[in-house]
C-alpha cells in the first residue's frame, strides 16, 4: 500500500491528493482521512534535535560507564570488601540483571504513558546516586544494594531514549541518529576503563564512584532544561485510534507475546544472542581482575592499554558488523547467522589465547580479535527481530529480544564464571579464574550452534531482501 500512497501524493502538495486521477486512486483504496499519512514540510532534523542527540548519548556513555566500574575497579573492590568471585559475579550479575531486565517493560510502559525526558531524568538520578552510594559502602550487603539500584535505575536509561530520538528524527534518519546513539556503550566502556582506573590509581576505587557518580547527578539536573519533550509520533503517519483502543492494546501485547515465542526465527536469534552474551558479560566483568590479579598489570596500564583495546576493538566490532549486515543481507536473510556464527568461529582460538597467554601484553593484543568479532551478534538479531514482525508488534518484540538474551547473558555470565573460580580455586589457586574463562568455550560451540540453526530456518523459509521476507 506504501508505494501507492507515494505515487499518489506526486499529484499535488504533500500529504494532499489532487487532480481527478489522484481522488480516483483515493476513492478506490478507501483509505479514511484520518489515516492518510501526514508528510511534514522538513524532513531534516534541526539543531534542537542533534543537540538531544547528543545529550542523550552523553547520557548513555554515563549509564555504561556506571554500570562497567564494578568490573573495572574488581581487584581494589575485592581486597577492600573481602569478597569472593562468586560475590563480584552474583552483584555484576544475577542480582544486576534480575532489576535492570524485568523493570525496563514497565518502566518503557510508564515513559511511554507519561513525561519521557522526566522518566529519563529520574533514573539517571537514581542510578547516579545509586553509583555514589557503592562508593561509601563498607560490607558487602550494602553494596549488593548499591548495585541493584544501579539496575533499576539503568533500566529507565535506553527504553525512553529510543522513543525521544524517534520523535526528534524522521523515519530517514533515524538509523544514523540510533547508530549513534548506539556508541555509548564502546564509549562508556572505554572512558569507565580509563577514568574510573586512574582515579583509583590516584587516590581510592571509592572517589571514582563518588566522582562518576556525582557527574551523573549533574547531568539529570540539566537535563530536563536542554531537551525538550518532543511530539509524540509528530514526524510518523497519524492513524486514527479505533474504539477500544485500550482493548486492543492489551490483545495486541498477549498477541505479540505469543507471535514471538511460537517462531523459531526468533527464539533462536534470542537464544543465539543470550548464549554470546554469557561469553561477553562474563569475560567482561572479570577482565580486568583476571589482568591485574593473573596477568600482573597495574591499575594505571589498565586505564591505558585496555581502555584502548575496548575503545577500538568493541567500537570498530559494532561499526563493521552493521556494514557487513547491510552488505550481505542483500543477498540472503540467512546472513542473519551466518555472520554470528563466522565471527564467533574466528574469536574462539583468539578469546584461548587471550586465556592462555603468559603475560599482559600478549594477552590484549589476543584480545583485540574476541573484542570486536564477539558483539556482530548484536546488529544481526535486533536487525532480524524488527524485520520478522508487524510494525505494530516492533516495540514489544524487541523488548522481549533484550530481556531474553540479557537475562540468559547478563545473568548467568558474571554469575558463573565468579562461581567457577571459587570452584577451581582449591586447585590452582594463583590461576583460578583463568580456568573458569576457559570454560566459556562451550557456550561459543552452542553460540555458533544456534546461529547456524538460524541461518538455516532463514534459508528454508526463503526470506530474501528481494522479496522484503515475509509477514508472521
Amino acid at each position: 500500500m506504501l508505494p501507492s500512497l507515494a505515487h499518489l501524493s506526486e499529484q499535488g502538495p504533500p500529504g494532499r491528493f489532487h487532480g481527478r486521477g489522484g481522488l480516483a486512486r483515493m476513492a478506490a483504496l478507501d483509505i479514511p482521512d484520518a489515516q492518510l499519512p501526514v508528510h511534514h514540510p522538513s524532513s531534516m532534523p534541526n539543531t534542537r534535535a542533534w543537540v538531544a542527540l547528543g545529550v542523550l548519548c552523553f547520557v548513555y556513555v554515563l549509564n555504561f560507564l556506571d554500570r562497567q566500574l564494578l568490573a573495572i575497579l574488581a581487584k581494589p573492590i575485592q581486597d577492600t570488601l573481602h569478597l569472593s568471585d562468586s560475590q563480584l559475579g552474583l552483584i555484576g550479575g544475577l542480582y544486576f540483571a534480575l532489576f535492570y531486565c524485568f523493570i525496563s517493560i514497565p518502566i518503557g510502559w510508564l515513559a511511554d504513558k507519561t513525561h519521557r525526558v522526566g522518566v529519563l531524568s529520574l533514573a539517571c538520578a537514581i542510578w547516579s546516586a545509586a553509583t555514589m552510594a557503592c562508593g561509601i559502602a563498607t560490607s558487602y550487603a550494602q553494596f549488593a544494594a548499591a548495585r541493584m539500584t544501579v539496575g533499576f535505575g539503568e533500566a529507565g536509561g535506553v527504553p525512553p531514549s529510543y522513543a525521544i530520538i524517534s520523535d526528534y528524527f524522521p523515519p530517514s534518519r533515524r538509523g544514523t541518529a540510533l547508530g549513534m546513539y548506539n556508541l555509548g556503550p564502546p564509549i562508556g566502556a572505554a572512558l569507565g576503563i580509563a577514568f574510573g582506573a586512574s582515579i583509583a590509581a590516584a587516590f581510592s576505587w571509592r572517589y571514582a564512584f563518588l566522582i562518576l557518580g556525582g557527574v551523573g547527578l549533574l547531568t539529570a539536573a540539566a537535563f530536563t532544561f536542554i531537551v525538550r519533550e518532543p511530539p509524540r509520533g509528530g514526524l510518523d503517519h497519524a492513524v486514527a485510534k479505533p474504539a477500544g483502543s485500550i482493548v486492543a492494546a492489551t490483545a495486541g501485547f498477549l498477541e505479540t507475546l505469543k507471535m514471538f515465542f511460537s517462531r523459531p526465527v526468533l527464539l533462536l536469534a534470542s537464544f543465539g544472542s543470550g548464549a554470546t552474551q554469557v561469553i561477553t558479560y562474563g569475560m567482561g566483568n572479570f577482565t580486568t581482575l583476571f589482568l591485574m590479579r593473573e596477568k600482573g598489570m597495574t591499575l594505571h596500564q589498565v586505564a591505558l592499554y585496555y581502555a584502548l583495546v575496548v575503545a577500538i576493538g568493541m567500537g570498530g566490532g559494532i561499526f563493521l558488523s552493521g556494514r557487513l549486515v547491510d552488505r550481505f543481507t542483500r543477498r540472503s536473510k540467512a546472513a542473519y547467522g551466518l555472520l554470528p556464527a563466522a565471527s564467533l568461529a574466528l574469536a574462539m582460538p583468539l578469546y584461548l589465547g587471550f586465556v592462555w597467554a603468559p603475560g599482559w601484553s600478549l594477552s590484549l593484543l589476543f584480545l583485540l580479535g574476541p573484542m570486536s568479532l564477539n558483539y556482530f551478534y548484536l546488529t544481526s538479531s535486533v536487525t532480524l527481530v524488527q524485520q520478522e514482525v508487524r510494525p505494530e508488534q516492533r516495540v514489544m518484540s524487541g523488548a522481549l529480544l533484550l530481556l531474553i538474551m540479557n537475562f540468559i547473558g547478563l545473568g548467568l555470565g558474571p554469575t558463573y564464571v565468579g562461581a567457577a573460580s571459587d570452584y577451581f580455586r582449591a586447585n590452582h589457586p594463583t590461576h583460578s579464574l583463568q580456568m573458569a574463562l576457559y570454560t566459556l568455550v562451550p557456550f561459543y560451540i552452542l553460540a555458533i550452534v544456534l546461529f547456524l540453526c538460524l541461518a538455516r530456518v532463514l534459508r528454508r523459509e526463503g526470506l530474501t531482501n528481494k522479496n522484503g521476507g515475509t509477514t508472521p
